[in-house]
């Protein structure tokens, strides 16, 4: 077979979300890129709920956006339904969730791809990694903090380097960096009961070839599952029996660049149902035809997206299970029926959905089922997302044992814009635990053993208060323009809304009002207790049955201000005491993170580490003291043992 070459800067393998937001970040910042996937037709495709956001997710999706991705914006061009979620609750928690017209959005993705500069993509499988063995160098610690342990001033002590791809038709793409983004494609097979289909999600081709190549390579690979429930013909449903879920009146977008004003818009509803006794005997009764129970399946699976087999078994004292029927797009009549995913036989399948309340009849488009596929173990990455062994290949989404769209697309701009900066000879885009949950979810992936796909979660992170979805693009908006994806203007516009809150909560601060009797008439109509002496506006604004909002009638002097601005200066206020309590403890973090521990450090002269501490910290060579301490089976007082053994022999140490 003749073979063909052609030169690019970047190959980003396969097109869900996180090969998107990689692709996008690559060809934003000027590098000629490459995106291949198996079937064009399913670029940014929603193979399961064809949702975005959501508790946690939510969160980074808002990061996402504030770093220059594409998800949000996509995301509010596209929804049919929007909810902001626990708004009963404080604004940690806050987090917003949108049903999208799943055709769309993949068609508006794949608008935005064709349209960018720089942005190739190619229809392709690729079925093997090109490389080629480098000498290997000693690192080096520079000063500051570990993040800086992969700019372009510091030597790694790579065993490999990445030259390019190969696909299966014998085309040779030269580059300089891959991002591997295969999803659930790679050694794909779904399963349906005893049925079992060699394909990737939704019966599209699976990436048989490539596996054979990532093995040769030395990297180590695990077999993980998910699942996604059936989808109904709503003609045949009931909806009369189920319990109607509204969108919020007013929608809330998830870009920080999309104007509020222009999202406002008719949506479509969703309902809410549950199992009973009857779903659970019928299931109960055919676990031996489930391929999970069965033995069939290998694959781990994700713990916090059960299917309905493992709630069964799992919660046997729960009566019944919720069940969301939501829609799939506003020009099909496909419905999701979310909480109950499963890899039962079809017959056991129609049985036990047709005992839930309003799907008495229901008839199934698509069945159930569940998939197994490769990924890596994602404790051979560095936190920028580079195999810590292999010069220029980077690794993201659900290929690194992750769950979930909005992961995926998170650690797809992160690993683009690290692939970019590797060649531009540039400072890596990192983010810690204490900067943002896209930080708390590499950190978690890179430094622990994770047997299941991992699921974010607002629990997961520490500083939640800080971090919070409203305020993502104060936090991380910076990051975004100093990596060259947010605008000048988007910039200035930040700067003025952080000047414009900076200057209201110090007016509030400096604003007071007296203990005369239109005071105390307003506290007492709004059931607040009265003043005995004078006090700030930023005083009464802390006690809870008052808002900023509702001060506006005794504060005289205010001027209009933008939403997201009154916003932040409320919470500011509100809350200062936690988030003052919340910066002491990441001032306490990040000493620890500056930390640095040498890459090549022989653990085993460590004699008082315990050996699982010492076997664990040589699997995942973590940077710093503050990363060795999250590792599973490193103690605190194997921490101890480092700082003592670091502060007597670390000048030594390479």
């Amino acid at each position: 077979m003749t073979e063909f070459r052609e030169k690019v800067d970047v190959c980003v393998v396969g097109a869900g979300h996180a090969g998107c937001e990689a692709a996008l970040a690559c060809a934003r910042l000027g590098l000629e890129t490459v995106i291949f996937t198996v079937a064009v037709d399913s670029i940014a495709l929603m193979p399961c709920n064809p949702n975005v956001g959501g508790s946690s997710k939510g969160h980074l999706v808002r990061e996402l956006d504030a770093l220059g991705g594409e998800m949000g914006k996509n995301i509010d061009r596209t929804f049919i339904q929007s909810k902001m979620l626990n708004v009963s609750k404080g604004p940690a928690v806050h987090s917003l969730r949108a049903q999208a017209d799943k055709a769309e959005y993949s068609r508006a993705m794949r608008k935005v791809l064709e349209g960018q500069e720089h942005l190739t993509i190619k229809q392709a499988e690729v079925c093997e990694l090109l490389w080629e063995e480098t000498e290997a160098c000693e690192d080096r610690i520079l000063d500051g903090d570990a993040s800086d342990r992969n700019s372009s001033g510091l030597e790694k002590g790579y065993g490999k380097r990445v030259t390019g791809v190969k696909t299966f038709t014998g085309m040779v793409y030269e580059c300089a960096a891959v991002v591997l983004c295969t999803g659930t494609y790679l050694g794909a097979r779904c399963l349906c009961g005893e049925s079992i289909t060699y394909t990737g999600p939704n019966g599209l081709q699976a990436a048989a070839h490539l596996t054979d190549s990532l093995r040769e390579m030395g990297i180590e690979l695990r077999r993980f599952k998910t699942g996604t429930p059936a989808r109904m013909d709503r003609r045949s449903i009931d909806f009369s029996k189920m319990e109607e879920q509204v969108g919020d009146e007013r929608i809330t977008p998830f870009s920080f660049s999309t104007d509020p004003d222009s999202i406002q818009k008719e949506q479509v509803s969703c309902w809410l149902t549950y199992t009973n006794e009857r779903t659970h005997e019928i299931i109960r009764g055919n676990l031996d035809r489930s391929p999970i129970y069965a033995g069939i399946i290998e694959g781990t699976g994700p713990r916090y997206c059960p299917s309905i087999e493992d709630k069964v078994v799992k919660f046997a004292d729960k009566e019944r299970h919720q069940v969301f029927i939501e829609p799939e797009g506003l020009h099909t009549s496909e419905m999701y029926v979310g909480g109950m995913s499963s890899s039962l036989p079809e017959d056991v399948q129609l049985a036990m959905y047709r005992t839930v309340p309003g799907l008495e009849h229901c008839r199934i488009v698509r069945n159930a089922y569940a998939i197994e596929y490769d990924c890596i173990h994602a404790g051979q990455l560095d936190a920028t997302l580079e195999f810590r062994n292999v010069k220029g290949l980077f690794s993201a989404g659900q290929f690194n044992g992750s769950s979930g769209y909005e992961e995926a697309a998170c650690q797809g701009l992160v690993a683009g814009v690290n692939a970019a900066m590797s060649i531009l000879g540039k400072p890596p885009l990192t983010i810690d635990r204490s900067e943002g949950y896209i930080g708390v979810l590499i950190d978690d992936l890179v430094t622990k053993d994770n047997r299941e796909p991992y699921r974010m979660m607002t629990s997961r992170a520490e500083y939640r208060l800080l971090l919070r979805q409203d305020n993502a693009d104060l936090r991380l908006r910076k990051k975004g323009y100093e990596a060259g994806l947010i605008s000048e203007e988007e910039y200035q516009a930040l700067l003025e809304k952080e000047r414009l809150i900076d200057r209201e909560v110090e007016r509030l601060k400096g604003t007071s009002v007296g203990a005369n009797r239109e005071i105390q008439n307003f506290l007492e109509a709004h059931g607040s207790s009265p003043l005995k002496t004078a006090a700030s506006l930023a005083e009464l604004l802390c006690r809870p049955e008052l808002s900023y909002e509702v001060l506006g009638e005794i504060d005289r002097g205010r001027e209009a201000l933008p939403a997201a601005v009154l916003e932040q200066v409320e919470i500011e206020i509100k809350y200062e005491g936690y988030i003052l309590r919340q910066k002491r403890q990441v001032e306490q973090f990040r000493k620890m993170e500056k930390k640095l521990i040498p890459q090549e450090m022989n653990y085993d002269d460590v004699s008082s580490l315990r050996l699982e501490a010492r076997q664990h910290l040589k699997l995942f060579r973590p940077s710093s003291i503050g990363q060795a301490s999250r590792i599973s089976g490193v103690s605190p007082a194997d921490i101890s043992v480092l700082l003592v053994y670091l502060e007597r022999y670390g000048k030594d140490l390479p």
